[in-house]
Formats: C-alpha cells, sequence, structure tokens
C-alpha cells in the first residue's frame, strides 16, 4: 500500500507527489509541470485529458487484479480444505487399518496354559480390549467414513474430480478389515467361554480322581503283605471285587481327563499306571493262594456261628458305609437351582435311611459284643473272626465317619445352592436390564432410519432430530455401561446361557455399535446435503421433490440406492436409457459419475447433485488461468515476488511450493508456470 500526505496549502507539492507516486508505481510517465498546472489560466487540455485517461486504466487495471486475485484465494481455499482432508483420511486409515492388523492375530489366538485361571485372566484381558482399546478405534472409524463423505461432497461441489485413496485405504477396504476383526472378536469371546466351561468341567474330574485314587489307596495299604503271609483268611475274594471295580472307575477318569488335554496329565497318568500295576499283583497274589484257601476252608467249618452271623452282616454293612462315604464326598457341578435340588433330594432320601442303618449298627455290634462275653465267660482266646477281615472297630470308625460326614455335605450343599441362587439372580438382573437395553436400540435404530423418509421435513428440521438422537444415545450409555458390569459378573460365575432373555451381550454390544454408526453417518449426510443444497441455490421444494422420488426407489431405507434402483429412478424421472449396448454404455458413463470409486451404490448427495449438475455457479481452471493471466500482465508466467505481493503469504507459498518453472523461451529467472498448476487443481485431486 502507497502512503503519502497532502497539503491543503500547498498544490505544488501536492501535484509532484502526485505525478511522482504515478510515474514510481503506476508506470504513468510525466506529461505535464506541476507549475504549469498551478501557475496557467487554462493548462493544456490534450495533456490534461491523456493523465486521466492514464489514471482510470491503471486503477481499472488494479481493480481486475483484485478481483483475479480474490478468485484465486478463493479457489485455493477450497484446495487447500480438501488437502487438509486428503491427508486427515489417510491418516486416520493407515493408522486404523495398523491397529486392525495388529489386534487380528491377537484374537485369533486360541491357546491357553490349560488352567482355570489363567484363561480366566485372558478373558479379563478381552475385557481390557472392548471397554478401553476397541471404543476409540470405533470412533475413528466413523470419523474416517464421515471424512471421505465430506470430501467428495466438497469435491464434487468445487469441480474436482473424486477422490481416490491410496491403494488398500478404500472406505471398503476399512469396511472388510473391520469385519474381519468382528469375526475373529466373536469366535474368540464364544472360544474363551466355551474353553472356560472345559477347564471347569476338567477341574472338576481331576478333583474327582484324586479322590477316588485317596480312597483306592487308603484300601490298598497292606493288602500286598496280607496277600504274601501264611493266614489266608485275611482277605477275602468278594472284597477284592468291590475294589476290582473302583480301579477301573480311576481309569475311566484317567482317560477323560487324557481326552479332555489336562494340563498335569503326567502326573494323572503315573499315579493311574501305579494303582493299575497294583492291583496286578494283587491279583496274581490271590490266584497263588486259592490252593490255601481252599484247605483253610475245612478249618472255617469249625468257626463259631456267631462269627459266621457277623461276617454275614457286616460286609454288606461295611461296602454300605464305604459306598456312603465315597456318595458323601463325591465332587460334583451344578449349572441351575433344578440340578442342586435334585442332589438336595437324593442327600435328603439318603438321610432317611440313617435310621434303620443305625438299627443295623447297633444290631451287628450287639453281635460282636456277645463273642465277646461268651469268650470271657468261658475263658476263651478271643481271636479274629475268620470269615471277614471287618473288625468291630472297622464298623463303628466308619459309621462315625459317616455321621460326621452328614452335615459336612448338608453345607456343601448348602453353599452350592446358595451359590446357585446367586446365579439365578445374576441372570435375572442381566435379563432384566438386556430386555430394556434390547428394545431401546432397535427402536432408536428404526427411529434414526425413519428420519427423511416419510415425511417431509426440512434438512434443518433432520439434522436437529439426529443431534437429539445423538444426545439421548450418549445419555443412555450409562445403561450399556451398567449392562456390561453385569455380564461381567455373569461371566466371573461361570454363566454360560439364560433362559430369561434372548439378548445376549454379544448381539446388544452390535446394535449399539450400529446405532453410533448410524447416527454418525446420518448426520454426516444431511450436513453434506446442506452444503450441496445451499451450493447450488436449490429451494426446499425442490429439495423434497428430489428426496421423494429417492425414497421412493430405496426399498430398504439405507438412503442408498443400487444400480438397478437408481436407473428405475431415472427412467422415472424421464431420463431416455434404452434396454440395448448403447443404453447400458450411456448408464455406465452415468454410473461414473455418481459413483466415481465404484462402491456399488448411489448416495442421496451424489444423486442430488447428478440432478442439479447444471444449476451451480462453479470456478473453471480456464477462469483461474486467466486469473493468473490478468496477475502476471497477460505474461505467459508468474513471479514469486508478483505471487507474494498479490496474494495472502500461506497462499502465495502454497502455489510457490507447487507451481512448476516456466520453460518458454520467454522465461525470466524464477518463472513459474501458472497454467499447469491451474490445469493440475481442476485435473488431479492429490496436486
Amino acid at each position: 500500500m502507497i502512503v503519502f500526505s497532502i497539503h491543503q496549502e500547498n498544490p505544488l507539492e501536492n501535484l509532484n507527489t502526485a505525478f511522482n507516486v504515478a510515474e514510481q508505481h503506476l508506470d504513468i510517465p510525466r506529461m505535464l509541470d506541476p507549475e504549469d498546472m498551478v501557475n496557467s489560466v487554462k493548462p493544456d487540455e490534450r495533456s490534461v485529458m491523456t493523465y486521466v485517461s492514464a489514471y482510470y486504466h491503471a486503477f481499472s487495471g488494479a481493480q481486475q487484479a483484485e478481483t483475479a486475485a480474490n478468485r484465486i484465494c478463493k479457489v485455493l481455499k477450497v484446495n487447500q480444505e480438501n488437502e487438509r482432508l486428503m491427508e486427515e483420511y489417510e491418516r486416520l486409515a493407515s493408522d486404523l487399518l495398523e491397529w486392525i492388523k495388529k489386534t487380528t492375530p491377537w484374537l485369533e489366538n486360541r491357546t491357553t496354559d490349560n488352567t482355570l485361571p489363567g484363561t480366566q485372566r485372558k478373558l479379563e484381558e478381552f475385557r481390557d480390549y472392548r471397554r478401553k482399546h476397541k471404543p476409540p478405534k470405533l470412533e475413528d472409524k466413523a470419523r474416517l467414513e464421515n471424512s471421505f463423505n465430506t470430501l467428495q461432497t466438497r469435491l464434487r461441489l468445487s469441480n474436482r474430480p473424486a477422490y481416490l485413496p491410496t491403494e488398500g485405504k478404500m472406505v471398503s477396504d476399512i469396511a472388510n478389515a473391520w469385519k474381519g476383526l468382528e469375526l475373529a472378536e466373536k469366535g474368540f469371546e464364544e472360544w474363551l467361554l466355551s474353553e472356560l466351561q472345559r477347564l471347569e468341567r476338567l477341574d472338576h474330574l481331576a478333583q474327582k480322581f484324586r479322590h477316588r485314587c485317596e480312597i483306592h489307596e487308603e484300601w490298598a495299604e497292606g493288602k500286598e503283605d496280607m496277600l504274601q503271609s501264611q493266614d489266608y483268611l485275611k482277605c477275602r475274594l468278594n472284597e477284592l471285587k468291590v475294589f476290582h471295580d473302583r480301579v477301573e472307575q480311576i481309569a475311566a477318569i484317567a482317560q477323560e481327563l487324557n481326552v479332555l488335554h489336562y494340563h498335569d496329565v503326567q502326573t494323572v497318568n503315573t499315579r493311574c499306571q501305579l494303582i493299575c500295576d497294583q492291583w496286578d499283583r494283587l491279583g496274581t497274589l490271590t490266584a497263588q493262594r486259592r490252593q490255601g484257601l481252599e484247605e483253610a476252608e475245612k478249618i472255617l467249618e469249625k468257626i463259631d456261628q456267631l462269627y459266621l452271623d457277623f461276617a454275614k452282616r457286616a460286609a454288606p454293612f461295611n461296602n454300605w458305609l464305604d459306598g456312603a462315604k465315597e456318595d458323601l464326598l463325591d465332587m460334583f457341578i451344578v449349572h441351575s437351582i433344578e440340578e442342586i435340588q435334585d442332589l438336595v433330594e437324593a442327600h435328603e432320601q439318603f438321610k432317611g435311611t440313617l435310621g434303620e442303618a443305625d438299627k443295623e449298627f447297633n444290631s451287628i455290634m450287639n453281635l460282636a459284643n456277645e463273642v465277646q462275653r461268651l469268650c470271657q465267660q468261658y475263658g476263651l482266646t478271643l481271636r479274629e473272626n475268620p470269615y471277614t477281615t471287618v473288625s468291630p472297630s472297622d464298623i463303628s470308625n466308619k459309621w462315625g465317619e459317616v455321621k460326621q460326614l452328614v452335615p459336612k455335605r448338608d453345607r456343601t450343599l448348602h453353599d452350592e445352592r446358595i451359590k446357585q441362587e446367586n446365579n439365578e439372580r445374576l441372570r435375572r438382573q442381566f435379563a432384566q436390564k438386556a430386555n430394556i437395553v434390547g428394545p431401546w436400540i432397535e427402536n432408536q435404530l428404526d427411529g434414526v432410519a425413519s428420519i427423511g423418509v416419510a415425511a417431509r421435513t426440512s434438512l434443518e428440521e433432520q439434522l436437529n432430530k439426529l443431534r437429539q438422537f445423538e444426545k439421548a444415545t450418549d445419555s443412555y450409555r450409562v445403561h450399556m455401561n451398567e449392562l456390561e458390569r453385569y455380564n461381567e459378573e455373569v461371566q466371573e460365575s461361570l454363566i454360560f446361557e439364560n433362559r430369561y432373555t434372548h439378548y445376549t451381550m454379544e448381539t446388544l454390544r452390535v446394535g449399539w455399535e450400529q446405532l453410533l454408526t448410524a447416527i454418525a453417518r446420518n448426520i454426516n449426510e444431511v450436513e453434506n446435503q446442506i452444503l450441496t443444497r445451499d451450493s447450488k441455490g436449490i429451494s426446499e421444494e425442490q429439495m423434497n421433490e428430489f428426496r421423494v422420488s429417492f425414497n421412493h426407489f430405496d426399498k430398504n431405507r439405507s438412503r442408498r440406492l443400487e444400480p438397478k434402483e437408481f436407473k428405475a429412478c431415472l427412467v422415472s424421472l424421464g431420463y431416455n436409457i434404452r434396454d440395448d449396448r448403447q443404453g447400458d454404455a450411456d448408464f455406465q458413463r452415468i454410473m461414473s459419475i455418481v459413483d466415481p470409486n465404484n462402491s456399488g451404490y448411489v448416495t442421496f448427495e451424489a444423486f442430488l447433485d447428478f440432478m442439479t449438475r447444471e444449476t451451480a455457479d462453479t470456478d473453471t481452471a480456464e477462469q483461474v488461468m486467466q486469473s493468473f493471466k490478468i496477475l502476471a500482465g497477460d505474461k505467459p508466467f508468474i513471479t514469486a515476488q508478483i505471487l507474494r505481493q498479490e496474494l495472502p503469504p500461506d497462499q502465495a507459498e502454497y502455489c510457490i511450493q507447487r507451481m512448476a518453472p516456466y520453460t518458454g523461451r520467454d522465461a525470466v529467472p524464477g518463472a513459474l508456470d501458472y497454467m499447469s498448476f491451474s490445469t493440475a487443481l481442476y485435473g488431479e485431486s492429490d496436486l
């Protein structure tokens, strides 16, 4: 800007200043002397008119230059914003794809340390992923899609070609990668829960195996020494059969633990093998001593009838005591109140037999007491009962153990019942909340989908409704968080089924994410429609007509038209698309305009732009080129000095960095090619 001062009382100085400025800055040569203008009564009229004409042309050119500079600034501002959106899209796409690439293998890893605590730790890691890591990436995905749609709308409105992301970073590529992530996530959670269920049963089987082994080892203690002794009467064959069955049960449990890949299966196999080997040795020794037992049978015929009665009643009662003890110590696994109730009822039935068992115990002990009384009365030596190895003390001790185990079993069943009642409470708690949240999400999805479809509402009204949905959904997030906490309690309690609801946490999560995505996408679409409407001066009545036509063929209310639907829509609007090869070629040309990225569908914004493509007042490459030509003084090149002089600093540097050197014959040092630059602005999106 030229700044100078004038003084009313000194016209000569003022004229000198004006002529100097004109000569130095406006390229207007001196045609008069200031003295002639001041001192002459009538200055030379032709010279004065020439001067005035020169000033007029100079100021007129300056106005043209200002107009040209404004047009260039407007175009460059649009281009700079478009490039910013492109860079943001590329950055978001790269970051999101990298995260998906890193996360998917972790979700596809189906290995654990084969222990219940280790698998539960893996479940906790998965919860951290769901709570902390995935939600921000879901927001990035929505922001990326919105950025892409906004960019394409801006490019269409500014007469630029569509933006094509780097290979592998299309919206469809990201959608496919995200779909793969969610499939891996779903499979991972299902595997984790089934693995927890398997390991719970495996842990139960391991405890049961150890319990059976302890019972067998307790019985087998001293049996080998007994069979190797000369006293053939101390080990009975009927006893061996009972424990032969028990060895087979232990072997069966060990085999099941092997099939289920128990983490300490080597110890299980070793212990089982020792028991089986011991049993084989007992069988061999028993066979070797059968002949001795036959000889002992002659001695048994002389035994007192009381010993025989004791043996006949003590043996089955002893077996009953062993079975009762084993049942009272037996491990169990249940998943419902009904199952634990069955166990409680069975236990109560067992307790109902204890009265008769107590009578049988007293009868057996009376036989033993009678033998002892007779021996004392007649001075006989009290010897062991030759018919059984079961002694009165064995019966008495085992009966005492059974009576002690009964209340313990009562407490175990009581604790399990409380646990199952708590599990039932957790099921009902989750179901009650899920049966509220699920329908709410479904209603919100239906409400979002219906906006702009049925009623003829303005875009601003649609946007306002969507903002209300967005606010309501954000406020409702606390209910989803509460449901997640309930689900964690359910999983920690190893609850795998819930008969009180058909909703699962997975289906609710999917619905919630669909709702967030639908709201964000629809807000972005309406904002882009407003941008298109305002840029092209479309009236509300025209907008409604276009929307009614579009919605009529949008049967699934997806706000998108398949190619067949779009073609039918065009035909209904009067477009003549023939049903032959030429018609197909014409339609493909139209599709390349409305779907330049080959996404396979037509959005309402693209449809709107196509239907109004002749009404917008947009700049062209030729107009921008002409504007640069004005700034360059009709020269085919421009210099950095002129750009810095005529344009704002950031836009001047933007041009200088991107303009190629001018190589014409009339080039001067530092000359820049504004023609190729102008063409590039409209010919390629990524300058």
